[in-house]
């Protein structure tokens, strides 16, 4: 037994497990240790089998029990393996053997072929072919070394299964010898087991509690961890909050500062406009007093011009007072003038008002028939033309004929009746009038009938106006003879002027629902002015009046007004009917024949109302002003000379001579022509001006009294001369001034400290100026003034006066510059001047220079003291350094808003009591540039992005600077000018600074700025630069030019590179300094803008590491809705003020006098049509949807008319580490904001070059509704607007679907518009949609297909399918209708067709219905009429229903014959394929007017092929002796207590209403043998009764068992009904009853 023990080695032995495999799965804590305790108490040793004994049992006892249990594990173990190696042999024994077989298989085969390679090779070699006999002996040799190497392998396999088996053999022995030991090991095995799941429970709990000792640990550690960085943020958010607070507080104290300037600023400016309304004041009261010395001036020169022309008068011997007089009356004349004009024009107002009355009248007496009046009766008009002829022959002093004939020679009536016409279009112009009634005065102003009364102008008729004319008298012959109403010559002259009236009024003109108001031609230029005129030459100007009105005007010429006839000729040619914006030319010819002014209008006439330009002559005037009214030459010492000069400029084209004086002196210049004189020259010139020389001399002369002439003179008149008037004849003006007198003042003893210089008098011309020095030689210190004039010898010219003040002080010492002006200075800078010193002394002086304390360190002088020689100069350097302290050092003498210096300087001078001073003005600037924002903060930005940010650089000195930064690192830049360039004072410039990083890291650098002083100004930059998990394979991508409604698409890929964990290097992903980040997948997700044309698929993806993901980027650009919308809007406005347009032009063409009558009518209708055109305009733009056809109308023009777009997108690109599918549900991944790439797009948008022309360019073809089985086709047309030829291709359309296009066009030329055809055959009630795209080489055109396939649906009036027509009379017809409803939203075309009338060539071959069971019978046509004519018949046949509504239909019951069994099947067919409804059509007939139902059927429902019409009188009679009526009655009877209900039955007795004559109207019913049915336990009720046409009566039949009743036996009684109407019939009924047992 130890040999054979020794055959396994020991390390077989003790592999085997003891334990159970670690790698479980940790189970609660808390059930293991609540488990745990019951396992311990089921522990038992094998050795033991009681609780007690192993309680007793010594220590001792305890180790021989814990070998045997250790030995017993032992030889489990090695039975295990025992067994083990068992079935391995076995296995390995049997593989071997059919190894063994398989070899001894081959060899038989390598055997056969060896023999037949030695015959072949035999053969060969007695043939001699060597070759063959060396192949076949290689051959040979290879098969004798494979069988040999096989016969070695199958002696070494036959060898090793004997081994195997004697090894099989011991193994076996080996189990022998451990039989027993296994069988105890069997016995043992609960009792090990459970010692080892008692063991695993211990090892287990032990787990458990190491792994709660863990998590408390890590809980510990996280918790720490979380604190940690809790206290990290805190701090972090606290720094951010700091500096958010500090910028806050940045802003506000920069809002206090700018509030406070403005508070300043406000202040300043009032206090400022308080200035200047005090000097205003001041000025005021000056010009006042002015104005008061000026009117008493005036009033004096106006007395004294009467009492120098009263001399005049004397002298010339005539007679004063008489001159004085006739002018106050010719005053008097001119105001009892104008005040009969007044009158006149109201006069003629009230004419114009009572024609106009009468017109009224006369149309109102038109449109009514008028009662015949006497012919000597004269009517209203009469009287009217009598009441103006009377008029005008008591006012004027000729008495013109009111109307005169045609044939008169020189009369022209028609011309009177234009006139009259003009004058009732503009009432306002109350002079026509007269042209309406006197034909000789047309060419004379109406309003000059006043004035001119003593004007002799010769007629236009000689002898007219002659005292001996006498009018024509018309004879009394004459007289009698004139028809009733006037001759036929009076009634057309009333006609063409009652015509002529009626054409002249104004019209409105009404567009666009506007009634145009204002001027209706426009005039450029808008005033004539003929300026600086001479006196016998010709002006001429041209001006062009532009049609301002809505529509087509008409413009004809009026004239000009009456005082300006004879200078003014108007050359105006009226071009017909101009439209809206057309223009035309009048020119305008002026020949001056007095020098003075003129002032009127050119009026015009339009269809639209009066207008007039405004036209203006101006005579040459001087306009003569002074540039100062003030000079002041401040102080200058005793002995020096000044000199100021004062300009007098002459404005006017009218020259005079002039004269300085001072302002006591009093000079008489030579004077022009007495006025007197000069207005006889007018009269010479035109005595038809007579009466406005005189009414201007009287003007004149009363002038002073009435008004006050202005301060300054008139400069509104331009100081060039008109360029065209040159060139039409006007002479060009002197532009110099020509002094004909000059005189020299010789100085004397008592000349003046201010003097003239030598030019006081002189000749000055016109648009010239002179100069003229003033001179102030200082005399005597002390302050003097003097007041000066100027005279001029044109009285028209005001005297113009000035003020000269000077200074005189006694001084030796002075500065010849008493300011010293440093201009612009900064702080920190040095400026030096130097200062001149003069001297008059006779002696050398000692000077001392002081300035104030507080400026003794920004200010010195140098030497500080020094001496002047007699009567000689020197010069002190002076030294100004600004400091920063100035504004507080100098105190008052420096402004802070202003930053001006005024610093004041003395000069003592030895033995002098006054010292000499000067200032030093100098405006202190700063030189600081400010950076805005002092620190720039980048944020988080990645290596492969370039981040840009603004800065302000304000330059705070009033002095430009020059600036550059230097310095810079490689990965900034600045822009513009790389951050060189100059800036302005007080300017801003913005500049970009551009930070592109390369590595990852946080960055913290210092840009520096300096300027030309070489100051350094600082800007902090810092940054954090992230290396992202993913990089895109392009960060920017350019889109092609894309039409508008295309989709232009672009890949790129997102890519993860990196593969492994790398050291920590600047080139892994990394955020700044942070630990670099995990490898594995990483999701992105793109965040797209709103509302943009970009989508980008996928949005949201994972990248694996070493792997890329495709990213597909697609543009549409489309336009925007609000441009849509407002487009649609602007055509629905003008569409409805197209339509008001119409009605508006409409309402224009009807006659004016049903407008005057009705005009409120009118004005309420307009009212309520315009309230009713915007309130649908308004319900227009609320429904405005983008489906609507306006909206797509909009959209298709404004894609026509689209000039291109160009947008730029940044799209940025969020990256997390994470798989998206390890999210748990919805919720997001983690994704860092720093962690982020950016790509940027360039999308260029451009006009489609094919577009839809149909439907209003929708490029939705909506199919609409199409019922089911139907084909719609619709036709769109596509027009190519690319400049150049198209070939077209299209996509492919479902070819299950329902859409076809069946004409595809292939080329599209420029320019042409062909039409696509599209069918739609929807197969299912269904909503079908798709795409077809029309593919150019320049876009593609989408056009979206729609269709509805609708089911048709109908319901039907008749419940049930059937219509039964129930009796009617044979030979007579009723009827009966029904309702099929359309329920589908399309017309139904049906036809209704009846079996009857259709060919059944199915059962030809069957058997009769009458023989046939009644299962087998499915024919539903019943008997028919033997005339053959069908015995239903339907109105309508065929029609079309509209959708929602219903269609009646009438089915007529024809019979022919008597017979219970008419039928037939009626059918409703759609669109001729489709069943829609069948109904059962029945119906009865009989041959008398009574009949009775209801019973068991008797008979089958078809006729018998011997059924033979009873027209024999005798067969008549049998039939209605005994007609059976079979009524089967059952009684169930219940089990329960409670009784059962009788049987019940029911007959219908009626009488059938027919047309024929019969002498009984109803049917009479009786049954006889109640009594005995009663016994029997029958009841009917009623018994007897009658019957109404028209109606049934009901005989109920109600059975209850007798007492005696047996019910295995039926019960079977009969009865006669008699029915009594045309004809007596009776009928059996036989009633059987019978008793069924309930359930």
């Amino acid at each position: 037994m130890e040999e054979d023990a020794s055959l396994f080695p020991k390390k077989l032995l003790d592999d085997a497990p003891l334990t159970e495999d670690e790698t479980d799965e940790l189970e609660d804590p808390e059930f293991v240790l609540g488990s745990v305790p019951g396992e311990a108490e089921n522990k038992a040793d094998p050795g033991s089998s009681c609780p007690g004994k192993e309680q007793d049992a010594d220590k001792r006892k305890q180790s021989p029990a814990v070998q045997d249990r250790t030995q017993a594990s032992l030889l489990r173990r090695d039975l295990s393996h025992l067994d083990q190696l068992h079935e391995e042999k076995d296995l390995f024994i049997q593989k071997t053997r059919a190894e063994l077989r398989a070899c001894r298989r081959g060899m038989g085969p390598l055997a056969k072929q060896q023999e037949r390679w030695a015959a072949g090779l035999a053969a060969e070699g007695a043939a001699g072919n060597t070759a063959a006999v060396g192949r076949l002996e290689a051959a040979s040799q290879r098969l004798c070394s494979e069988l040999g190497n096989e016969r070695d392998l199958q002696a070494k396999m036959t060898a090793v299964p004997q081994e195997s088996v004697s090894a099989m053999w011991h193994i076996e022995i080996q189990e022998r010898q451990l039989e027993d030991a296994r069988k105890s090991a069997r016995a043992e095995a609960p009792a090990a087991r459970k010692c080892l799941r008692e063991k695993g429970a211990s090892g287990k709990a032990e787990r458990n509690r190491l792994l709660r000792v863990r998590r408390s640990v890590y809980l510990q550690k996280e918790h720490g961890l979380r604190h940690q960085k809790l206290v990290e943020d805190a701090q972090k958010n606290h720094r951010k909050a700091v500096k958010f607070l500090k910028a806050s507080l940045g802003r506000i104290r920069e809002q206090e500062r700018r509030e406070e300037l403005e508070t300043r600023e406000h202040t300043r400016r009032r206090m400022d406009a308080v200035l200047a309304l005090k000097n205003s004041i001041s000025a005021n009261r000056e010009t006042l007093r002015k104005f008061q010395e000026w009117g008493q001036a005036k009033a004096e020169l106006a007395e004294q011009k009467a009492q120098a022309e009263k001399e005049v008068i004397l002298a010339q011997g005539g007679d004063a007072f008489k001159h004085f007089c006739h002018q106050r009356r010719r005053q008097e004349l001119e105001a009892q003038n104008r005040a009969f004009e007044e009158e006149q024009k109201l006069r003629k107002h009230e004419i114009v008002s009572r024609i106009l009355k009468e017109e009224a009248e006369e149309d109102r007496r038109k449109q009514r028939p008028s009662p015949p009046r006497p012919a000597g009766r004269p009517i209203l008009r009469d009287q009217t033309w009598s009441y103006v002829a009377a008029f005008h022959a008591g006012k004027s002093t000729v008495e013109p004929p009111c109307c005169p004939p045609p044939d008169v020679p020189g009369g022209r009536p028609c011309l009177a009746l234009e006139q009259l016409r003009e004058g009732r279009s503009a009432l306002p112009q109350a002079s026509l009038l007269v042209k309406t009634v006197s034909s000789e005065s047309i060419q004379a102003d109406g309003g000059s009938l006043g004035r001119e009364a003593g004007t002799l102008v010769q007629p236009e008729i000689p002898g007219l106006w002659k005292e001996d004319y006498k009018l024509y008298q018309v004879p009394k012959e004459d007289m009698e003879q004139k028809p009733v109403g006037g001759r036929k010559m009076d009634k057309d002259i009333l006609a063409c002027t009652v015509q002529r009236l009626r054409s002249g009024v104004v019209h409105k003109q009404v567009a666009s629902r506007r009634e145009f108001r204002g001027c209706p031609f426009n005039s450029k230029p808008k005033l004539i002015h003929f300026k600086d005129f001479d006196i016998g030459k010709v002006y001429k100007k041209k001006i062009t009046l532009i049609n301002a009105t809505y529509t087509i005007n008409y413009c004809k010429l009026v004239g000009v007004e009456e005082s300006l006839r004879d200078f003014i000729h108007i050359d105006f040619d009226p071009p017909g009917p101009m439209s809206a914006g057309m223009s035309c030319e009048v020119r305008v010819t002026f020949k001056p024949m007095v020098n003075k002014d003129l002032e009127g209008n050119v009026s015009f006439l339009a269809q639209t109302g009066r207008f007039s330009v405004p036209l203006k002559c101006s005579a040459k005037k001087c306009s003569l002003s002074l540039n100062k009214e003030l000079i002041d030459f401040g102080s200058y010492v005793v002995g020096e000379t000044a000199s100021r000069t004062i300009t007098l400029t002459n404005l006017g084209a009218l020259g005079t001579r002039f004269r300085f004086l001072l302002a006591s002196e009093c000079c008489e210049m030579d004077t022009s022509p007495s006025v007197f004189n000069t207005s006889s020259s007018f009269t010479y010139e035109d005595k038809g001006f007579y009466s406005k020389v005189a009414t201007s001399f009287s003007e004149q002369l009363t002038a002073g009294n009435e008004s006050v002439p202005a301060d300054v003179p008139s400069r509104k008149e331009s100081g060039k001369p008109d360029t065209k008037e040159k060139e039409e004849g006007r002479p060009a003006e002197s532009e110099g001034a020509t002094l004909t007198t000059i005189e020299t003042v010789p100085p004397n003893e008592g000349q003046t400290e201010l003097s003239l210089g030598e030019i006081t008098e002189g000749e000055i011309g016109p648009f010239s100026s002179i100069k003229v020095p003033v001179i102030f030689t200082p005399i005597v210190p002390g302050t003097v003034s003097t007041r000066f004039k100027v005279v001029f010898k044109n009285q028209l010219c005001p005297t113009l006066y000035f003020k000269v003040i000077g200074v005189a002080i006694d001084v030796p010492v002075w500065v010849p510059k008493p300011n010293v002006d440093l201009k612009i200075c900064m702080y920190d800078r040095l400026y030096q001047d130097s200062i001149l010193i003069r001297t008059r002394s006779k002696a050398a002086l000692r000077l001392k220079f002081e300035v104030c304390e507080g400026l003794r360190g920004h200010l010195t002088l140098l030497p500080k003291t020094g001496c002047v020689q007699a009567l000689s100069s020197c010069s002190v350097r002076l030294k100004f350094l600004p400091r920063r302290s100035l504004p507080e050092d100098a105190g008052k003498y420096f402004d802070k808003e202003s930053r001006v210096l005024e610093a004041p300087v003395t000069i003592r001078v030895a033995d002098q009591i006054k010292p000499v001073g000067f200032t030093v003005h100098a405006i202190v600037t700063t030189s600081d540039l400010e950076l805005s924002p002092s620190g720039v903060d980048f944020g988080y930005c990645t290596i492969y992005e370039a981040v840009r940010t603004q800065v302000s650089l304000c330059n705070h000195s009033l002095l430009p600077q020059e600036f550059g930064f230097v310095g810079l690192p490689k990965f900034v830049d600045i822009q513009p000018s790389d951050g060189f360039g100059t800036i302005l004072p007080l300017e801003t410039l913005q500049l970009d600074v551009i930070f592109q990083p390369t590595k990852a890291k946080e960055y913290n650098f210092e840009l520096v700025c300096k300027s030309e002083i070489n100051r350094c100004f600082k800007l902090t930059c810092r940054a954090v630069v992230v290396h992202p998990l993913l990089e895109l394979s392009h960060y920017q991508v350019k889109f092609a030019a894309t039409s508008l409604y295309d989709t232009s698409v672009a890949t790129l890929y997102v890519i993860n590179s990196r593969l492994s964990v790398n050291p920590p290097t600047p080139s892994v992903p990394r955020i700044g300094l942070e630990d670099a980040s995990p490898v594995g997948p990483t999701s992105f997700e793109f965040l797209l803008p709103p509302d943009s044309p970009i989508t980008i698929s996928p949005s949201v993806g994972t990248v694996w590491p070493g792997k890329r993901c495709l990213v597909r980027v697609a543009f549409r650009p489309v336009l925007p809705s609000e441009l849509i919308h407002q487009e649609a809007l602007q055509a629905l406005t003008k569409e409805a003020e197209a339509k008001l347009s119409q009605k508006d032009t409409a309402t224009q063409r009807k006659d004016q006098r049903r407008q005057s009558f009705s005009m409120l009518r009118l004005q309420n209708r307009d009212r309520l049509f315009q309230a009713s055109a915007s309130q649908t305009l308004e319900l227009q733009k609320e429904d405005l949807m983008p489906s609507s056809q306006e909206y797509q109308a909009a959209r298709a023009t404004l894609t026509r008319s689209f000039q291109g777009k160009f947008d730029k997108f940044v799209v940025p690109c969020v990256v997390a580490s994470g798989d998206t599918k390890d999210r748990k549900g919805t919720e997001p991944l983690r994704f860092s904001p720093h962690n982020t790439v950016y790509l940027e797009l360039w999308c260029p948008a451009v006009a489609p070059s094919v577009v839809v022309t149909s439907d209003k360019g929708k490029t939705t073809a909506d199919f609409g509704d199409i019922a089911v089985g139907q084909r719609g086709i619709k036709k769109v047309s596509i027009q190519n607007i690319s400049p150049e030829g198209l070939d077209l291709e299209y996509s492919v359309l479902n070819p299950s679907g329902p859409f076809v296009l069946l004409k595809p066009v292939s080329k599209l030329a420029s320019g042409e518009t062909r039409a696509l055809q599209l069918s739609f055959s929807p197969r299912e009630s269904v909503l079908a949609q798709e795409m077809l795209e029309v593919i150019t080489k320049r876009g593609t055109l989408s056009l979206a297909l729609v269709g509805t396939g609708v089911a048709s649906v109908t319901t039907c009036s008749i419940e049930g399918g059937v219509l039964n027509m129930g009796y009617a009379m044979a030979g007579e017809s009723t009827s009966a209708g029904f309702k099929l409803q359309n329920n589908s939203p399309l017309p139904i075309k049906f036809s209704v067709q009846l079996d009857s009338l259709s060919t059944r060539s199915g059962d030809q071959h069957g058997l009769p219905q009458f023989l046939a069971s009644p299962a087998q019978r499915t024919e539903v046509v019943g008997t028919q009429n033997y005339s053959g004519q069908s015995v239903f018949s339907v109105v309508p046949v065929q029609g079309v229903m509209e959708p929602g509504r219903a269609q009646d239909f009438t089915v007529t019951f024809s019979p022919d014959h008597e017979s219970l069994y008419f039928s037939d099947r009626l059918q409703v067919v759609l669109f001729e394929k489709k069943i829609s409804h069948q109904i059962l059509l029945k119906g009865a007939a009989r041959e008398h007017m009574m009949f009775v139902e209801g019973g068991d059927p008797l008979d089958v429902p078809v006729e018998s092929l011997t059924v033979i019409p009873a027209f024999h009188p005798e067969r008549r009679q049998e039939a209605e002796e005994l007609k059976p009526i079979l009524v089967t009655l059952v009684y169930v009877q219940l089990d329960t207590d409670t009784p059962a209900p009788p049987a019940t039955r029911e007959l219908q007795v009626g009488c059938i209403r027919t047309t024929q004559l019969s002498p009984k109207k109803t049917v009479e019913f009786s049954l006889d043998s109640i009594a005995s049915l009663q016994h029997k336990g029958f009841t009917i009720e009623p018994s007897k009764g009658f019957v109404e046409r028209g109606q049934t009566k009901t005989i109920s039949i109600s059975w209850m068992p007798p007492i005696d009743f047996d019910p295995d036996h039926p019960l079977m009684v009969s009865a006669l009904l008699q029915l009594r109407g045309d004809v007596k019939e009776t009928y059996k009924v036989l009633l059987v009853a019978q008793v069924v047992t309930g359930p």
